[in-house]
């Protein structure tokens, strides 16, 4: 058990950094790289940063729940 929450939350921190990092900035920077500076073109927030918002929110929240189920297992 503890073994695959381990691996989820890994997984779940990988997939975060990449998502954070694929952000539109405010001056620029890796979101631009990866097509961030594209979307900004049409104005206002496109469908595709509501959906990169959403799926950020719901892999914080999978994080989150991984460490409090792994620290639940570990203190018993």
């Amino acid at each position: 058990m503890e073994i695959g929450i381990s691996i989820a939350l890994i997984l779940a921190s990988g997939l975060m950094i990449l998502l954070v990092l694929l952000h539109k900035g405010k001056g620029g920077g890796l979101s631009d790289m990866f097509g961030g500076g594209f979307s900004s073109n049409f104005g206002g927030s496109s469908v595709v940063e509501r959906n990169l918002d959403r799926l950020t929110i719901i892999t914080g929240t999978v994080w989150f729940v991984c460490i409090i189920a792994l620290g639940l297992l570990l203190k018993s």
